[in-house]
């Protein structure tokens, strides 16, 4: 029984050497298929590749640049705006919150004069209306 897997070992090692050979034997045949570029094609080919690539750079380059400068003039041109907005809102809020404090005094003083107007009938109108006045 050894015996018997001693040859087929043998026989996988030799097929996997005929493998490996006719492999290398196809590789140098398609190899040798190959067209080669002439040095003058090959440097002619690589000016080529340069040039482009260099091309595209620059407008790569010039595309960036320009849309930078865009960018920081939008944001300089909304930071102008926001700040104006602000500014401004600034100036409402207090124009408003001192005519706010006005009528708030005003409405303070009416109601005063109101409740002093009234003639309290009993005991707990008289509670009532000193507790609304101070609230």
């Amino acid at each position: 029984m050894a015996n018997k897997t001693n040859n087929k070992v043998a026989k996988d090692v030799k097929k996997n050497s005929k493998d490996k050979k006719s492999f290398m034997k196809g590789f140098r045949g398609e190899l040798k298929k190959v067209i080669w570029p002439t040095p003058k094609q090959l440097l002619s080919n690589t000016i080529a590749v340069v040039t482009i690539v260099a091309i595209i750079t620059v407008i790569v380059l010039v595309l960036d640049l320009g849309f930078k400068a865009l960018n920081d003039q939008g944001i300089n041109r909304l930071r102008t705006v926001v700040t104006n907005e602000t500014e401004n809102n600034v100036i409402e809020d207090n124009s408003t919150s001192e005519n706010n404090t006005q009528d708030n005094s005003v409405d303070q003083n009416t109601a005063q004069e109101n409740t002093t107007t009234e003639t309290p009938t009993n005991d707990t109108t008289t509670e009532n209306v000193t507790e609304n006045v101070n609230e």
